[in-house]
């Protein structure tokens, strides 16, 4: 299944994509989707559904993000090999864990306004995951079992904030309008192997960022495992799991976002972002 929420920032109603790629309205089935309709026994119910009995959804409404009440943003840092060489940085003997504040949460299509004062404003497009069922100590052989399904980030960074202003690069992580994700949360029995998933982004029509989830140092199963043996993971929480090469700080000279640019980034069978970079307003 490929769920959705659609409408106005704060509105949001549930639908999903059918097959022939039309938006259907899920809520006569479930008020939203949130950590509340994420567990197994929700999403039987749902791809018991049929789509086409469902009403369809007329033009071209805004997406929001796909997961209501995200509780927490966990993100992986230098989870790619070739992305750790570009940023000058040794390859991690265990993943780098830092948090993305919630209050940057948005759609997928909306705009990436810069922080009062950035110069060092970034992207990366990265494989999302989402948490279905209560994790807290599980083995790497189980941790599947706890997602409910994948979603496309772009963990937009502010590289001064996050690496010159002190160790913690958190500050560069949760500025407003810093954690686009969708459109889609797709559940995982849409893929066959989630570790061979193209992904890409571009500037301004330029080809920045290609790559495979494949090249990841620590696999899903390894992430979602590793992550709850120091916090519970619950239902509706997203851990963002790094980024392949080509950012804008590892180009030469480096590049970083400016008002106006266009942002395009997509992984296969996740469907794709587009995000306009606006200037920062109060």
């Amino acid at each position: 299944m490929k769920l959705v929420r659609y409408g106005n920032p704060g509105k949001e109603k549930p639908g999903l994509i059918d097959s022939d790629g039309k938006l259907r309205d899920l809520s006569g089935v479930v008020p939203d989707i949130g950590p509340a309709q994420l567990g197994q026994v929700m999403l039987t119910r749902l791809r018991k559904t049929n789509p086409a009995k469902l009403p369809l959804v007329r033009g071209t409404p805004r997406f929001g993000c796909p997961v209501a009440h995200v509780g927490k943003f966990i993100a992986i840092g230098l989870n790619y090999a070739d992305h750790a060489a570009e940023s000058g940085m040794p390859i991690p003997k265990e993943p780098i864990v830092f948090t993305k504040a919630t209050s940057c949460i948005q759609g997928p299509n909306d705009p990436v306004m810069l922080p009062k004062g950035s110069k060092k404003s970034d992207w990366e497009v990265e494989l999302g995951v989402v948490i279905g069922e209560r994790a807290r100590y599980v083995s790497q052989k189980d941790a599947l079992a706890y997602v409910a399904g994948y979603c496309v980030v772009n963990d937009v960074s502010e590289r001064e904030y996050q690496l010159e202003r002190g160790s913690q690069w958190d500050k560069g992580k949760g500025c407003d309008t810093f954690g686009p994700i969708g459109p889609w949360l797709v559940t995982p029995d849409e893929f066959e192997n989630v570790h061979r998933l193209d992904m890409w982004l571009d500037l301004n029509g330029q080809r920045m960022q290609t790559g495979n989830t494949k090249t990841m140092i620590f696999n899903v199963p390894k992430l979602v495992s590793y992550v709850s043996q120091f916090m519970t993971l619950l239902p509706g929480d997203v851990i963002t799991t790094g980024t392949p090469p080509g950012v804008g700080m590892g180009m030469k000279p480096p590049v970083f976002l400016k008002k106006g640019d266009v942002m395009t980034l997509g992984i296969q069978g996740l469907g794709e972002q587009r995000q306009v970079v606006v200037p920062f307003k109060a």
